[in-house]
């Protein structure tokens, strides 16, 4: 299974709808010195900034530019054909190996949105109400904390072309640590090129406000917090945000109201002026290449159980899966097979007895010496 990063995609809402991707096993092996192919390559495309974690949430890969793609399992193998068993003493073998399945495992998907612009502020400041005024975006919007649960991205049209705005969830005061909601989209802003704090005009210190999300932008990132920023106090349209309008001192502050569309020009006007000169966001390290995790190959194990006795190891159970179970040339190799690596005499010094009942990767088998 390959993922691949498109420009196409901007969510991961697919894998909502499906969970589980399947890819084609390898085929068996046949007569006629046939080799079964090899499982079909299944490529599935998520967008660009995705995060792929394994299990235990270490990084696979980064596919943070268009076409960067990662091999997270690999297809099934394709049995041997008949001629590969071929000897002096079985000039013609009545059997091939079955097709092997691919690697099944369990995946994140974790997606950082990359935007020009961010706006980040207190709950209920008005960032979804901006980002849909400047955008065609239509974000959830209610006069509530917290209405933003997810990220929501815009583009918005301007003299400097288009504009990537992304409306990041509320902050409150300890997000850094992983307070509220804050931690968990903080990260989005990384790839932001400048932020805008957008502030509610009409709160009891809207000053503060600012000040205590400045400070979990600097706790989470100290880089980020040195990155070009706008300051927008939302809400003109009432008389609360007008007062302090009239009586601020505080230069290049932005006053605009997402309701009736005043200030907006100029706030546009301060964002390409600020992009035109913004640098472009560090990155983090990049992982050179995509490298799975290498399953350790497991000893020969034998385990006495109230109903007979347990085989495990690697070897034995790739056995198993590579036999034709249906052929009694398969079962002939698979007898001399089992004997060579060793299970049958593990099995007699466990005790095993004629009759008794031996289980191997699932399948049931009576022991015969």
């Amino acid at each position: 299974m390959i993922l691949e990063a498109t420009t196409n995609q901007s969510d991961l809402s697919l894998f909502k709808q499906r969970s589980r991707w399947l890819a084609e096993a390898g085929t068996d092996g046949a007569g006629g010195r046939k080799t079964g192919k090899r499982g079909a390559d299944i490529t599935v495309k998520v967008p660009v900034g995705t995060i792929v974690l394994d299990a235990e949430g270490a990084l696979i890969a980064d596919l943070d530019l268009p076409g960067a793609s990662a091999v997270v399992a690999k297809g099934g193998e394709g049995g041997r054909g008949n001629v590969h068993f071929k000897s002096s003493t079985r000039r013609a073998p009545d059997y091939a190996e079955p097709g092997l399945k691919g690697d099944e495992l369990n995946l994140t998907l974790d997606l950082k949105l990359i935007a020009d612009v961010g706006l980040v502020g207190a709950p209920n400041a008005g960032k979804s109400s901006l980002l849909r005024a400047f955008t065609a975006a239509h974000p959830k919007v209610a006069d509530y904390p917290f209405t933003t649960l997810d990220p929501e991205l815009g583009v918005a049209e301007s003299e400097g072309g288009r504009i990537v705005i992304a409306d990041i969830p509320g902050l409150i005061e300890g997000a850094a640590q992983g307070a509220g909601l804050g931690r968990r989209f903080l990260r989005h802003v990384e790839r932001t090129r400048i932020l805008v704090y957008v502030l509610d005009g009409s709160g009891p210190d809207p000053w503060k406000d600012l000040a205590t999300v400045r400070s979990e932008v600097e706790t989470f990132s100290g880089e980020m917090a040195e990155r070009p920023h706008l300051v927008a106090v939302n809400k003109l349209d009432l008389e609360a945000t007008y007062r302090l309008k009239t009586r601020t001192r505080r230069k290049g502050v932005n006053f605009v109201s997402a309701l009736t569309g005043e200030g907006l020009p100029e706030l546009m006007g301060a964002i390409v002026a600020a992009l035109a000169i913004a640098p472009e966001p560090r990155m983090p390290a990049r992982p050179k290449a995509t490298v799975l995790p290498v399953r350790a190959r497991s000893e020969l194990v034998v385990q006495k159980e109230p109903w007979g006795y347990a085989v495990r190891g690697e070897r034995v159970e790739r056995l198993v899966e590579r036999t034709d179970l249906e052929s009694e040339g398969a079962l002939a190799r698979f007898q001399s097979e089992l004997d060579r690596i060793g299970v049958n005499t593990a099995l007699e010094s466990a005790g095993v007895q004629p009759g008794d009942t031996v289980r191997i990767s699932g399948i049931e088998f009576e022991y015969q010496p």
